[in-house]
């Protein structure tokens, strides 16, 4: 026994004959409960890390999608919109005449003495004796100021071709060469081009002669002597002088290839060339998107061959002799506004302007309006954006712009007056909206014009770390494949991304109509399901007996918050979309419009979607009232509270802040649903907003599901804007009831 009592002791008991350890043994159970706590604190850690490196990676695959680079090629480019616009008003001024002939227009500068015009220095030179050069902005056009790019109006000339048609026509290859070379000395009144487009030239030449044996860093002048065939040229007046002695000296060195020179003008040129009329263009500006487009469409890729360069030079009659400096802003009033010198400036005669001018299709015409007039087709008035569209849309579409809302209060542009006001004349619901709405703005005009006319196409994508880390890539790579492209840095998701309906193309797609419509969702989700699963929870926590039934019931709760949410889908559309049509509808309060038929409407998503989140609100509800003491239950009702008393005033309170969490997850969840709303027949495409429960709908994950269901990388894009704008949303939702769980707990 003695024994016994020596033997070390590992445990003792309390009162309830409980053991504990003691000694080492206590020991030995801290010491692995440290290190059990020390091995889950590291898998938690360890899964912590995990979902926010996950988190992190898809926060940046959105914003990857979501930004970057874009590549724009435009049906109609919007800068020769405008130009057009310019073009026309300076060609439509009073005491205005116009011609493709430089020389036609000099002549009758020199005979008028009223006369003023502008084109091109070598035109100038050849008729100097006869004309007066106006300086611009006290800086006369020569040599010096134009070398030196002092004068404002100098401007480099190009020649444009193919490397097929070099490769083809040995004439018109041997003629470019010969320009080239021979270009700066070949004709007076011209400059040469610079460094940089000389050698752009020589390069693009040499591109389109690889088999000859040249060495590198080396130009061959090539002899024309002998050379034959036919050569066709078309284009620029300004160009006719350098074309027309280069021709000459050709000629004299031997050349007996068969030229065919047209002046048309620098547009039509280029149109000639790009339908495969002529062989080269002549052009006195750069060629542009929707020209460059034209000539890819009949398989030809252009050339540019800046060659030389020029001064436009403004001249004037010699009789005007108080005309020696006209400011860039007096340009503009003389060509564009003013009828009378007077106008310009009071101290000169009130005599009229007579304008001569290069014709519309005039590259010389294009270039003054542009550095002097400076064209934007967002800066146009509203008068010259609405005739823009009425010029470039049918009868048929502009009719319906004009419906959906007028372009003027008081006339119409589409639309004529009788089927106007006969439109307008229906009920409420049926008459157009135009009819009461108010005119469109200059900038609404002008977003029309942008859709409708210029119609923007974004050809190639590229992700925001490509955008940020390869950007020389990039540039190389759309001046490559894309040269009649615009390369954009876009945010997808902007304003009018947000405010704008859906779209069947891209540039022009908004989330307007899936947001309202998942709002509309789920305010009516929340309306059904929250004050539905709460009261379940109290009956099943504060007056269930505890029997079979109510055990069976609790049981299958539980079991419901894991069904697949398609089940539910399937059960909305037997219940909500096909027993209850009448109800989901409206047809039983008379509101269906022939529209929503089936019950496929946004009342039947909102029932259908408070079905799924139903068992997690009542579950997550009874465990937030299950946590209420049963101490505040006991004291209000010895208090002599009845027991719904102290349920409503007692329990309730002190269990809202669990019950406004369980919300949160659960409307979180329904807002992300997709697979319901497919089955009950949400819309994958629709642009009409939803006005009431009984409307057509489609929500955000819907939308975004649709999108990234498209084969078109643009698409991709616009779907990580909106993932975006789900998350903003979500948020926005869970911060409105956790600042209400809180302002509950507060007041507890």
């Amino acid at each position: 026994m003695d024994e016994l009592n020596n033997q070390p002791q590992h445990y003792f008991q309390d009162d309830n004959d409980q053991a504990y350890p003691q000694g080492d043994a206590a020991k030995s159970q801290i010491d692995s409960r440290h290190r059990k706590g020390f091995i889950w604190r590291i898998l938690f850690m360890a899964a912590l890390m995990t979902a926010i490196v996950v988190l992190v990676a898809l926060m940046f695959s959105i914003a990857n999608d979501s930004f970057g680079y874009v590549v724009v090629i435009s049906k109609i480019d919007p800068e020769r919109l405008a130009l057009n616009v310019i073009n026309e008003r300076l060609l439509t001024m009073p005491n205005t005449q116009s011609s493709e002939d430089d020389t036609a227009l000099a002549k009758a500068i020199a005979a008028d003495p009223q006369g003023i015009g502008f084109f091109g220095s070598a035109t100038y030179e050849q008729n100097r004796d006869a004309l007066k050069p106006v300086a611009v902005d006290g800086i006369t056009p020569d040599r010096e100021t134009a070398v030196s790019q002092e004068y404002p109006l100098t401007r480099p000339l190009y020649l444009y071709t193919t490397a097929d048609i070099l490769a083809e026509n040995q004439a018109a290859d041997v003629f470019l060469n010969y320009l080239i070379t021979h270009a700066p000395e070949t004709a007076d009144g011209y400059l040469p081009a610079s460094e940089s487009d000389l050698a752009q030239a020589q390069q693009n030449w040499l591109q389109a002669n690889p088999a000859l044996p040249i060495p590198p860093g080396t130009w061959p002048a090539i002899n024309p002597a002998g050379i034959d065939g036919r050569l066709t040229i078309s284009g620029s007046s300004t160009l006719a002088p350098l074309i027309e002695q280069t021709a000459t000296q050709l000629e004299e060195a031997g050349f007996a290839a068969e030229i065919h020179h047209e002046v048309v003008g620098s547009t039509a040129g280029l149109e000639a060339f790009c339908r495969g009329d002529v062989d080269i263009a002549t052009a006195s500006r750069p060629i542009q998107s929707d020209e460059i487009e034209l000539c890819r469409e009949n398989g030809r890729f252009p050339q540019a061959y800046p060659i030389a360069a020029d001064a436009l030079t403004v001249v004037a009659n010699p009789a005007l002799t108080f005309l020696d400096n006209l400011s860039r802003e007096e340009l503009a009033q003389l060509f564009a506004e003013a009828e009378t010198w007077q106008e310009i400036n009071p101290a000169w005669p009130a005599a009229p302007i007579h304008r001569y001018l290069p014709g519309a299709d005039s590259g010389t015409l294009d270039f003054f309006a542009r550095q002097i007039l400076q064209p934007e087709l967002a800066a146009l008035p509203t008068d010259d954006l609405v005739r823009l569209l009425a010029a470039n849309i049918s009868v048929g579409r502009g009719r319906a712009l004009e419906r959906e809302q007028r372009f003027y209060q008081d006339k119409l542009v589409f639309d004529n007056p009788a089927a106007w006001n006969e439109a307008c004349s229906q009920p409420k619901g049926a008459r157009p909206s135009g009819c009461t709405a108010p005119p469109r703005t200059q900038a609404e005009i002008y977003d029309l014009v942008v859709q409708e006319v210029v119609q923007p196409d974004v050809v190639e994508t590229f992700p925001l770390y490509d955008t940020l880390l390869k950007r020389e890539s990039i540039q190389r790579q759309m001046a490559a494949e894309y040269p009649n492209g615009a390369l954009q840095f876009r945010s997808w998701l902007t304003t009018s991304f947000i405010t704008d309906p859906q779209s069947s193309t891209p540039e022009a797609a908004g989330v307007r109509t899936a947001i309202l419509g998942s709002l509309w969702v789920i305010v009516i989700t929340i309306l059904f399901s929250f004050p539905v699963g709460v009261g379940a929870a109290v009956y099943l926590e504060e007056y269930a007996a505890d029997n079979r039934l109510n055990r069976i019931l609790q049981t299958n709760i539980n079991n419901l918050a894991g069904v697949p949410s398609i089940i539910y889908g399937m059960l909305g559309l037997v219940i909500f979309v096909r027993a209850l049509e009448m109800l989901t509808s409206g047809a039983l309060f008379g509101l269906a419009d022939g529209t929503t038929a089936n019950g496929r409407t946004i009342l039947s998503a909102g029932f259908t979607l408070g079905l799924l989140i139903l068992p997690l609100i009542i579950i997550n509800a009874q465990e937030a009232i299950r946590a209420v003491p049963t101490s505040l239950r006991q004291a209000s009702l010895a208090l002599g509270a009845t027991q719904w008393q102290t349920t409503w005033h007692h329990v309730l309170p002190a269990a809202l802040p669990g019950i406004l969490t369980g919300a949160i997850l659960a409307v979180s969840r329904a807002l992300g649903e997709t697979a319901p709303l497919v089955i009950i027949g949400a819309s994958t495409f629709i642009v009409v907003d939803p006005s009431g429960p009984f409307s057509k709908f489609t929500t955000l994950p819907i939308q975004i599901y649709q999108w990234t269901a498209r084969p078109q990388a643009e698409f991709r894009n616009i779907a990580a804007a909106a993932i975006i704008v789900l998350l903003v949303m979500l948020l926005a939702l869970n911060a409105t009831a956790v600042y209400l769980r809180n302002k509950y707990s507060t007041k507890m």
